[in-house]
């Protein structure tokens, strides 16, 4: 069984480019930091930082479309 996510971030389809998303994001404080990854949340609509653990995950009712 996973552990339990330090955190959930929603987002939605405006904050995924290419399919994906950053973390840290912007709302995370300073001290927080860890070296920025780029999160998969097209394939399964949700994907977790393998640094600290933040889970971010599709918003419900949000789509993603092709460009």
């Amino acid at each position: 069984m996973a552990a339990e996510p330090k955190a959930v971030v929603e987002v939605t389809a405006q904050d995924v480019q290419g399919g994906a998303v950053y973390c840290p994001n912007p709302k995370m404080t300073l001290w927080s930091g860890h070296p920025r990854v780029f999160i998969d949340v097209k394939t399964a609509g949700e994907g977790r930082c393998p640094y600290c653990g933040t889970l971010y995950r599709l918003k419900a009712g949000e789509v993603l479309g092709a460009h």
